[in-house]
């Protein structure tokens, strides 16, 4: 296992830089990598040749000499000079956040849009910082921030870059039709399209497979849950069908983090235009977190970069059995749940059911009995209240959307 020491710089004395630090640190965790001493240094402003002071630097060097560290991870984004600089100095692998975060997406991109979406952000990242860093990319013998692209075809070459991310783009968008159509077919159905969003680790495909486990829905396969940052890359979605016959798609989207890379960002928003195009969002919070309010500040933000603007959204603030401190929620509506606990699970379908599909009436629908075909439908879909019978047919007194209401116009009494 790599062992690394953390650098931040505190620039702008707001009181998170502990916060920043300790997500670093889960940050390098993330990617298999022992933290064997984290250090900060407050500043006034920027050093341009190496971040933080010179002094700091030489200090980082004893750092890495005494605890055999082999790399040394800056809290903020680099230059390429400064890089450079300042492995000349530690005289080993000096990495940003910047690069950590593209690492371990690349580590765990499995999907073909998921890799064409890294690798992309990863070249994007490397353009501007070519001139600064050509001798440490020589020096790279793999190891983090050497997945993906590297050396590969590059010749370390901006005009070949560029091209290389035209080609990997035309790749992307092909491998995306597939999917735009899948959803336009979702849109043509009229079904209710809900997205779960959410801080990184907040619960979110948790909550995904518990709602699978707990409806009578298609496709039961269950997304992969482990207690880390970005364990899931891949936008998963699965057709939930409630007890009332009502039914959503539910889609699973990449968590977020402060300070998230923008060309990861706008590699992604392919795969973020499910969210976009919801109906209903629901937002995972890790209320255990002390900078809960900071986590769903920068999902929000990032939601408004990618396009997202008032879509209705339930705020879920999870893990309340690991909460030491009561939880005041800032946002609504609101549920204080463990998603660990199935007993919650009916209580936030409910929520869902009564916010998504208020727009629902109660009807009654008398049908001829020479078109049982239709009631059968219609007691196979929606939530049949009352069902009777008369000389003239069936009388089903049942919950309808507005536009069923009137593909059924005729049948109402």
């Amino acid at each position: 296992m790599l062992k690394a020491v953390l650098v931040g710089a505190d620039l702008v004395n707001d009181g998170m830089i502990d916060y920043y630090m300790k997500e670093l640190e889960n940050l390098a965790e993330a990617s298999n990598i022992e933290v064997v001493y984290s250090m900060t240094q407050a500043l006034n402003k920027i050093t341009p040749n190496f971040y933080i002071g010179r002094g700091k630097v030489d200090e980082v060097k004893q750092f890495v000499i005494n605890l055999e560290a082999d790399m040394v991870i800056f809290n903020d984004e680099l230059s390429g000079s400064q890089i450079r600089n300042i492995e000349e100095v530690v005289e080993c692998r000096v990495i940003d956040r910047t690069l950590l975060i593209l690492d371990i997406f690349a580590s765990r991109a499995k999907t073909k849009e998921a890799m064409l979406q890294v690798e992309i952000a990863q070249l994007e990242y490397l353009r501007p910082r070519l001139a600064g860093m050509g001798a440490s990319l020589n020096r790279q013998q793999g190891g983090i921030g050497s997945r993906g692209p590297g050396e590969k075809k590059l010749e370390l070459d901006r005009r070949k870059i560029h091209e290389e991310i035209h080609k990997l783009k035309r790749e992307l968008q092909n491998v995306v039709k597939s999917r735009q159509v899948q959803r336009k077919n979702r849109n043509r159905s009229n079904i209710k399209k809900i997205a779960i969003v959410g801080y990184t680790n907040a619960g979110k495909s948790t909550l995904l497979n518990t709602f699978v486990e707990s409806t009578n829905s298609e496709n039961p396969k269950e997304v992969f849950v482990k207690d880390m940052l970005f364990a899931t890359l891949e936008t998963a979605t699965r057709h939930i069908q409630l007890p009332s016959n009502k039914e959503f798609v539910l889609t699973d989207t990449v968590g977020f983090v402060s300070n998230l890379p923008h060309n990861l960002v706008e590699s992604f928003k392919s795969t973020l235009e499910e969210v976009t195009e919801a109906d209903y969002l629901i937002h995972v919070v890790d209320a255990s977190n002390h900078y809960h309010s900071k986590q769903i500040d920068v999902t929000n933000e990032t939601l408004e970069e990618i396009g997202v603007h008032d879509i209705p959204t339930l705020y879920i603030y999870n893990k309340q059995d690991l909460i030491e401190e009561e939880v005041n929620p800032t946002y609504y509506p609101n549920l204080i749940v463990s998603l660990l606990d199935n007993r919650e699970v009916s209580r936030i379908l409910d929520t869902i059911e009564k916010e998504v599909f208020k727009g629902y009436s109660v009807v009654k629908l008398l049908i001829p009995f020479k078109e049982g075909e239709l009631v059968s439908h219609l007691i196979e879909n929606s939530h049949i209240i009352n069902q009777e019978f008369s000389n003239e047919g069936t009388i089903l007194e049942l919950e309808l959307s507005q536009i069923l209401l009137s593909k059924y116009a005729n049948y109402i009494i």
